[in-house]
């Protein structure tokens, strides 16, 4: 017995040095590059905590002045004592500001925001445009500061995808560093933004890139670490609201009441996004048939903002004190319901003017407030298996956020890591799911992907909806020389039937030409000029195409599983 034991220790010992003999090649071979990458990681989490940081306290400064205000959690009860001409003049001015910036330094008069970020994972190797995105962070401050009712968490996520964006050209990176990279820019400005490591890191796996491949999961923890560092530097471990010590599941018969409120969430939810959508809607149709200048549609909408502040100062910039009110049960029903109701009125001016700012805080807050009036509904109608009104608040605000980001996992975590409160996740993660899946299937899967179809970029579906849009007809077809293409003859002929497509189309463009016309290539054509002729460049043929879009397939299926 004791040589069979010797035996298996002595085999057993052999076995742990050859691990360890292979494990140190490994780490001689691979390890410096891979410990290269996670240092840049870190670095970037750094960087971008700190953008993250000066961002906040640019927006407390600024607003501090403007207002006048010593606390900007205290931000409406400083406004509701100022002078009614400047809750409507601050607004205005801030948005002129932001006009001319917008005017100035990008081609669209466009903000840049969370969408603007998941399309560069998406369509371009991780990266964002940087002046623009510069541009933008300046607006969001501004707006920020003078009374735009939106958030700060869309200019922070886009600020850091600049900084990543920047990194990944100096070093040439490759679509899949690329993306890696800007998903530990996001994780750390989200977490830095927030004081929420484990929910910055998962949201930018889940939201930014859209996977959960386990090479991004390291270096974006450390990213997301290296935010949190940055915040609890400045702030300390605090949490952003602080609850009552109420907030308990009375019993599983109030289960049922979370049920309902997830479906009311959902609602709300897409309530939400689509008055956001209209409102842009009017606002871009009020241009186009006025021939207002780009420059003046943020004034306007300041105005519009100033003249609801005079009578209701809640609904200025994020919106942290009117949030904390509702999840400390501090006010009554009617309160509630308005305040809702004027958030979403107050956030879709804001958007529709292009103002700049994110849609997270608000939605946290019209969440907030959307979770204490039905909290109030339903425990004066079954207070016997009723808990704390405080509790509905905490699920709404998880739930109307989780439905408008479409980000259940993480939005489930920032509500748990903002209030501190772990003992409330049934509830929470019960409104949450309902509210999702409801959500989802009343708008594009989330706020920031409706916003990508609303221009025509197809992201929603998956891979296999964008993939094709990626390759120009030009970089797959067969030139005139090459010696497999088609011949000009046939080529001409076709054009003549009206079958044919421009080189610098897209393959999203072409596919469903092969459909229509039952054809196995399509002659590649440019278009000069309506009295020009076309210019035959070659041939698009679809097996070509096939290969070329299996290959992408492949390669996203390889990095998402990787």
């Amino acid at each position: 017995m004791s040589n069979s034991i010797r035996s298996f220790l002595m085999d057993s010992g052999k076995k742990a040095v050859a691990r360890a003999r292979d494990g140190w090649s490994v780490l001689i071979d691979k390890g410096p590059s891979q410990f290269q990458f996670w240092l840049i990681s870190l670095v970037i989490g750094i960087a971008a905590g700190f953008a993250a940081l000066f961002f906040r306290k640019g927006i407390e400064a600024l607003q501090s002045a403007l207002y006048g205000v010593e606390d900007v959690n205290l931000l409406h009860s400083y406004a509701g004592d100022l002078p009614w001409y400047l809750l409507l003049l601050i607004p205005i001015c801030g948005g002129l500001a932001v006009g001319v910036i917008l005017d100035r330094f990008t081609d669209d008069a466009r903000v840049r925001s969370v969408a603007d970020v998941i399309e560069g994972a998406a369509l371009n190797e991780g990266r964002v445009e940087k002046k623009e995105g510069i541009a933008s962070a300046l607006a969001s401050l501004i707006t920020l500061s003078s009374g735009g009712s939106s958030g700060r968490e869309g200019p922070v996520v886009h600020m850091a995808a600049v900084i990543s964006s920047w990194v990944s050209n100096r070093i040439s990176a490759d679509g899949i560093t690329g993306r890696d990279l800007l998903g530990c820019a996001v994780a750390a400005a989200v977490s830095a933004s927030f004081n929420a490591p484990i929910a910055g890191a998962l949201f930018a796996l889940e939201v930014v890139l859209r996977h959960f491949a386990v090479h991004a999961f390291a270096p974006i923890v450390i990213a997301s670490v290296a935010g949190t560092v940055i915040n609890r530097i400045e702030f300390g471990g605090v949490t952003e609201f602080h609850l009552p010590d109420t907030t308990t599941l009375q019993f599983y018969q109030e289960l049922p009441a979370f049920l309902l409120l997830g479906v009311v969430c959902g609602f709300v939810a897409v309530a939400l996004m689509w008055t956001i959508f209209w409102a842009e809607d009017i606002g871009n149709q009020l241009r186009d048939r006025t021939g207002l200048p780009r420059w003046l549609r943020p004034a306007l909408s300041g105005a519009l903002l100033g003249g609801l502040a005079i009578w209701f100062p809640h609904i200025i910039g994020v919106g942290y004190e009117t949030t904390s009110l509702a999840l400390t049960g501090e006010l009554v029903l009617h309160n509630a319901v308005i305040f809702a109701v004027l958030k979403v009125i107050a956030v879709s001016i804001t958007m529709a003017g292009r103002m700049g700012g994110g849609v997270f805080s608000p939605a946290l807050m019209v969440g907030a407030l959307t979770g204490l009036a039905f909290g109030l509904i339903a425990t004066s109608v079954f207070p016997e298996v009723s808990g704390s009104v405080t509790l509905y608040a905490l699920a709404g605000m998880g739930a109307v956020a989780a439905a408008v980001l479409g980000a259940p996992i993480s939005t489930t975590l920032i509500v748990f890591e903002l209030t501190g409160d772990w003992q409330t996740g049934i509830a929470v993660m019960v409104c949450v799911s309902i509210s999702t899946a409801l959500g989802s299937r009343l708008v594009d899967r989330s706020f920031f992907l409706s916003q990508l179809e609303r221009r025509n970029v197809h992201v929603a579906a998956g891979p296999q909806a964008y993939l094709l849009s990626m390759f120009r007809v030009a970089s797959v077809m067969r030139a005139k020389d090459d010696p497999r293409a088609a011949s000009e003859d046939a080529c001409w002929d076709m054009i003549g039937e009206g079958v044919y497509v421009d080189g610098n189309a897209t393959l999203e463009a072409a596919m469903p030409i092969f459909d229509k016309a039952g054809v196995l290539f399509i002659p590649v054509v440019t278009l000069s000029g309506e009295d020009q002729a076309p210019e035959l460049w070659g041939a698009l043929y679809q097996v070509d195409a096939l290969r070329a879009y299996n290959r992408a397939l492949a390669a996203t299926a390889a990095e998402e599983h990787s």
